[in-house]
């Protein structure tokens, strides 16, 4: 029979799982989403599909500003590091907006990698409601996911073949 100890043990021990598997499908979806980014020419970066859309650099440019900000406001509970970057996001070299996906990966495996598992059930205000760290780690994933996907239509329609999908 399980000791009240060995129950504890157990629920570290899932929750640094959760916590790698986390930081696995990050730096999977780090690799994949540079791919994407490296396929669109730098003169197509300011293509919509329809006028009411993000262009392809705004829609990058919102993944990377998305990890830095629920990365560091709801994990590491610190600044998010974006205010205090002097960037014209929306003028960025395609070569720079690379730069800056890579940072703001970094930065959320970074802190992925760094939370204390005794914190992952506290709670914040979001939304009318509540949600811990772990939701929050799934929204990161998602939220990237979400836009990324987005632009797997804006390279079809430049007649792109998206990269082969890096996941799990």
């Amino acid at each position: 029979m399980p000791t009240i100890f060995s129950l504890a043990l157990d629920a570290n021990a899932q929750d640094s799982l959760l916590i790698r598997s986390h930081v696995t499908k990050m730096k999977n979806a780090r690799v994949y989403t540079l791919q994407v980014a490296g396929l669109m020419p730098e003169g197509s970066y300011g293509f919509k599909p329809v006028e009411d859309e993000m262009s392809f650099r705004e829609q990058l440019v919102h993944i990377g500003k998305n990890l830095y900000w629920l990365s560091s406001t709801y994990i590491r509970e610190t600044d998010d590091p974006v205010k205090k970057m002097e960037l014209n996001m929306n003028s960025l070299t395609k070569e720079q907006v690379a730069g800056f996906l890579e940072g703001a990966y970094d930065y959320a495996i970074a802190s992925f990698q760094e939370v204390d598992v005794k914190t992952l059930s506290k709670e914040f205000n979001w939304a009318g409601g509540k949600m811990n760290k772990i939701q929050f780690m799934n929204l990161i994933q998602d939220h990237q996911t979400h836009h990324r996907g987005q632009l797997m239509v804006y390279l079809r329609l430049n007649k792109l073949q998206p990269p082969r999908y890096i996941g799990w």
